[in-house]
């Protein structure tokens, strides 16, 4: 996946070098937003592997985690995280931007250091917050305008990846442009 920042104004193209870890919602970013039940009661949701690809090169090529904020207090969530290895997970959370507040605090970063991801308008006041927002491209008018960057992919079918691959080409190009001052 190549991916421009040509697109990115300047000051967005500079928020990308100080990002120090990615959160993202999970319904409607990670998967397409709809819930399968089995006739045994199970919910299913479907994960791209691109998406998580994605949490694995921020990791390799940056050191970034990734973190999941998620209204939804769903198992599936709990056993994608775990397939990823990643830790910080929220399930259930019905104020995001508290939980925002306690990770950056923790971790002992500021809102600036942190890119999000998210759909909905239960994700506006985290991607007003943080230094880099995204969202995928069949987001609710109140992210996409809330947003640094509309994701071409859908959620569940790469926009997550999407958002990955622009914070990896941001830090590496960012690091090129000092290099070369």
């Amino acid at each position: 996946m190549v991916i421009s920042l040509t697109d990115l104004p300047a000051p967005v193209r500079e928020r990308l070098a100080g990002i120090r870890l990615a959160l993202t919602d999970n319904d409607g970013v990670l998967t397409d937003g709809c819930v399968w039940y089995s006739d045994r009661g199970e919910e299913l949701k479907r994960y791209s592997l691109r998406d998580g690809m994605g949490v694995a090169r921020l990791r390799r090529e940056c050191g970034i985690e990734t973190g999941i904020i998620t209204g939804e207090d769903s198992p599936p969530v709990a056993r994608r995280a775990e397939k990823l290895g990643i830790t910080e997970v929220h399930l259930g959370i019905g104020d995001k931007l508290a939980v925002l507040d306690e990770i950056v605090r923790r971790h002992g970063l500021q809102p600036s250091q942190v890119a999000y991801i998210g759909d909905d308008v239960n994700d506006v006041e985290v991607m007003e917050r943080v230094g880099f927002a995204a969202c995928p491209a069949d987001a609710l008018p109140q992210a996409r305008q809330a947003a640094h960057h509309v994701c071409t992919a859908r959620g569940g079918e790469g926009a997550f990846r999407e958002f990955a691959e622009i914070i990896i080409a941001g830090r590496v190009a960012v690091a090129s442009e000092r290099t070369e001052s």
